[in-house]
């Protein structure tokens, strides 16, 4: 049975930083592609950032430069650092996996998921 389970959410001010956290159990991140996905109340998931097993990493063009995805194979953890927060990045925030060699844009094509964990930016 696989489980993906995060941390690191929270609330912060403008400008701060915080790290995601996402262990797997039940899966090897070094299998796939993960890859981190918010929603924010009344929007449609979006993916944020992905990571393939080959370590090729790709972000959303709202958080280039600011927030990176990393994963960390021997912990079998993914990692989402964000730095320069701003209140357009509170949403729910969700990590992802999927077998194979291919990072989908699409939440719909990833098998397993976290439970979500929350990040609120206030101004």
């Amino acid at each position: 049975q696989v489980q993906l389970v995060e941390s690191g959410g929270g609330s912060v001010q403008a400008g701060e930083s915080l790290r995601l956290s996402c262990v797997a159990s039940g899966y090897t991140y070094s299998s796939g592609c993960a890859a981190w996905f918010r929603q924010a109340p009344g929007k449609a998931r979006e993916r944020v950032a992905a990571i393939s097993k080959d370590g090729v990493k790709r972000h959303a063009d709202s958080v280039w430069g600011r927030f990176t995805i990393s994963q960390d194979n021997a912990k079998n953890t993914l990692y989402l650092q964000m730095n320069s927060l701003k209140p357009e990045d509170t949403a729910m925030y969700y990590c992802a996996a999927i077998g194979g060699g291919y990072c989908y844009r699409r939440p719909d094509e990833y098998a397993y998921w976290g439970q979500g964990t929350q990040v609120t930016v206030s101004s």
